[in-house]
C-alpha cells in the first residue's frame, strides 16, 4: 500500500518545507522507492498563474501544463521525477471544483459543508497523485505555517487520510524554527513546543520534528523537544542553514532521516545510493572558474522570480568546475546612454521570460548590445521575442517594430497574438502551456547542443513571432532554427553557428537538473567562459 509523508510548518514561513520535501524525496528515492511529491497551497487563487511575482515568485510549469508553486521545482529537480497537474493543489481550486459539482447537482441537494465536501476535495485530490504515478510514497508538503485559518480545511483532510490509510501507513514531519537569542546566548526551543501544541490541537501529532536552525543545536534542545513534544529522541532532526541547496539531502541523512522514516512507516527498502549525489556536491564545492552573467529583467529584487533560471545557471557552471556570478539587472534602469556602463564587464547576458510592457525598452537595448559586441546573448520566452523586435528594429529597418502585447497600435507587430487568441479572454490557463515538441534544423546552435534533431520543452506564453516577417528576418540573416512540426510556429531563433546568440520561446530551465544540466544552459555557460577567457588574453 502507498505510504503517505505529510509535511507541516510552524512558527514562521519561510523555513525551507520545500527544500525538506525536496530532500527526503531524494533520500527514499537514493533508496529505490518510488516517490512522488505535492504541494497543497491554502490561499484562494486558483493557481499561480495570475499571482504577482512580487508575492509569488516564480509560476513553475509542469510537463501537463499546470501553473504551480514554485515549490514543485525543488522538487524535480532534487527528486528528478517529472510532476504533474496532481502535483500542486490551492483552496481556490478546491473551492471552485466544489462549487462546480454544487451547481451541476452533484450533491444531490445536500448542504455543502467544509467536512465532508471541502476535505473530500482535498482527500480525493492526494489519493489520485498515488494511483496515477503508482508510487510507493507520496509526499505531501501543506503550504503555510500552522495556526493560520486558512489551512485548516487542508490540516483536517490530511488527519482523515492517516485515520483511513492507517497510522501504519502514514506520518507527519513538522519543520519549525529555533532561534537563537543573542542576548541570552541561548537556543529556545518554545517557538517549537507551542507549535507543535497548536498542530496536536487540530488532532495531528508530528512523528518527526525538524529543527531549522542557522547554528548547530545544543543536545538539551533535542531531548527537551523529544520529551516535551512526545517524539522519540532520534526523530529530532536539524536543519542548518547550508551555503549549497544540493548539501541538505547529505545533512538530513547524517541525522539518519531516510532510515527513520522507514522505520517508522515499516518500509523494507534497499541500503541508501548517494554516491552520484555525493561526487556532485564534492564538484559544487571545488569549483574554481568564474563567469558574469548579467540576468536583466523586471523583477531582479525578488530573485525567486527567477528561481528556476538561477539555477539552471548554476547547474551548468557545475558542469565546467564555475562559479556563476550572477548580476541582477533591472531592465528598467537601461537606457543607451548607461548601457554600455552597465553590461560590458559581463561576459553573458540572459534576457527571462515576463507579462507587461514595463522595462522592455532596456530588454531591446540589452539584446541590441549583445548582438553588436558578440557577447553571448540567451533569450528566454520574452528574451527571444526582444531579440526578435531588436532585429527588425536595427536590422530590417523598421523602427516601429513591437509586439503586440506592448503596442496595439504599431503596423508592424513582429510578435502577436496566437492563432485564434485576443485580449477578449480571462488571463487564468490561457497561455500556451506545458511541453510541445519541437524540430531543430541542422547545423545550428541548437542542434550541437542538444544532440538530436527532436526535442520537448515546456511553454507559458500566448504571444509567438508573427509569421508574416518570418521570411524578411531569415533574408536578414535570422535563423529560425527550431520550429513545430507543423511548421507554423518559430520556437526559436540564433545569429550563427559561431556566436552564442539564441532566443527560446520555449522555457528550458524547468528541466535543468543538478546532475544534468539543460544542453542549452551549457551551451551558454560555455560561451560565456570563452568570452572570459578572450578578456583575459588581451
Amino acid at each position: 500500500m502507498t505510504k503517505y509523508i505529510f509535511v507541516t510548518g510552524g512558527v514562521v514561513s519561510g523555513l525551507g518545507k520545500g527544500i525538506t520535501v525536496a530532500s527526503l524525496g531524494r533520500l527514499l528515492k537514493a533508496r529505490g522507492l518510488r516517490v512522488a511529491a505535492q504541494k497543497l497551497d491554502p490561499y484562494i487563487n486558483v493557481d499561480p498563474g495570475t499571482m504577482s511575482p512580487y508575492q509569488h515568485g516564480e509560476v513553475f510549469v509542469t510537463e501537463d501544463g499546470a501553473e504551480t508553486d514554485l515549490d514543485l521545482g525543488h522538487y524535480e529537480r532534487f527528486i528528478d521525477e517529472d510532476l504533474n497537474q496532481y502535483s500542486n493543489l490551492t483552496a481556490g481550486k478546491v473551492y471552485w471544483n466544489v462549487l462546480n459539482k454544487e451547481r451541476r447537482g452533484e450533491y444531490l441537494g445536500s448542504t455543502v459543508q467544509v467536512i465532508p465536501h471541502i476535505t473530500n476535495e482535498i482527500k480525493e485530490f492526494v489519493y489520485c497523485l498515488a494511483k496515477r504515478t503508482d508510487a510507493d510514497v507520496v509526499i505531501t508538503e501543506i503550504g503555510g505555517t500552522i495556526g493560520d485559518i486558512e489551512s485548516q480545511p487542508f490540516l483536517e483532510a490530511v488527519r482523515q487520510i492517516s485515520l483511513e490509510v492507517g497510522k501504519e501507513n502514514s506520518l507527519f514531519i513538522h519543520v519549525t524554527l529555533v532561534p537563537f537569542l543573542k542576548g541570552s546566548g541561548e537556543h529556545k526551543s518554545k517557538p517549537t513546543q507551542h507549535s507543535v501544541k497548536e498542530l496536536q490541537g487540530m488532532g495531528i501529532n508530528p512523528d518527526i520534528i525538524v529543527l531549522r536552525c542557522d547554528e548547530p543545536l545544543e543536545s538539551s534542545i533535542f531531548q527537551k523537544i523529544a520529551l516535551f513534544c512526545n517524539v522519540k529522541p532520534d526523530c529530532v532532526i536539524e536543519n542548518i542553514t547550508l551555503p549549497c541547496l544540493y548539501e541538505a539531502p547529505l545533512m538530513l541523512e547524517k541525522a539518519n532521516l531516510s532510515a527513520v522514516v522507514c522505520r517508522e512507516l515499516g518500509i523494507q527498502a534497499p541500503g541508501l545510493e548517494l554516491g552520484e549525489w555525493t561526487s556532485m556536491v564534492q564538484r559544487i564545492k571545488n569549483r574554481s572558474n568564474h563567469v558574469k552573467i548579467g540576468l536583466v529583467g523586471k523583477y531582479t529584487e525578488l530573485h525567486d522570480a527567477y528561481l528556476s533560471v538561477a539555477e539552471a545557471l548554476r547547474h551548468a557552471g557545475y558542469c565546467f568546475n564555475t562559479h556563476i556570478d550572477i548580476h541582477w539587472i533591472d531592465s528598467e534602469k537601461i537606457d543607451s546612454n548607461n548601457r554600455d556602463q552597465i553590461l560590458s564587464n559581463l561576459d553573458g547576458i540572459l534576457v527571462p521570460g515576463g507579462f507587461g510592457s514595463r522595462g522592455v525598452e532596456g530588454m531591446i537595448l540589452t539584446a541590441q548590445y549583445a548582438r553588436e559586441k558578440k557577447i553571448p546573448y540567451f533569450g528566454i520566452c520574452l528574451g527571444m521575442q526582444v531579440a526578435v523586435i531588436e532585429y527588425a528594429r536595427n536590422v530590417l529597418g523598421i523602427p516601429d517594430a513591437n509586439s503586440g502585447e506592448f503596442d496595439e497600435m504599431t503596423k508592424h507587430k513582429v510578435i502577436d497574438f496566437m492563432p485564434g487568441q485576443s485580449n477578449d479572454i480571462d488571463k487564468g490557463g490561457t497561455l500556451r502551456l506545458g511541453a510541445y515538441p519541437c524540430m531543430i534544423k541542422s547545423d545550428t546552435i541548437l542542434a550541437k547542443w542538444y544532440g538530436t534533431s527532436s526535442i520537448r520543452e515546456r511553454h507559458r506564453h500566448r504571444y509567438e513571432l508573427n509569421n508574416e516577417y518570418r521570411k524578411q528576418l531569415e533574408d536578414a540573416g535570422m535563423i529560425l532554427g527550431g520550429i513545430s512540426p507543423d511548421g507554423r510556429l518559430v520556437e526559436t531563433i540564433e545569429l550563427s553557428s559561431d556566436q552564442f546568440y539564441v532566443g527560446v520561446q520555449f522555457h528550458p530551465e524547468f528541466k535543468s537538473r543538478p546532475n544534468r544540466a539543460h544542453p542549452l544552459f551549457k551551451g551558454f555557460i560555455h560561451a560565456a567562459l570563452q568570452q572570459a577567457k578572450a578578456k583575459e588574453d588581451k
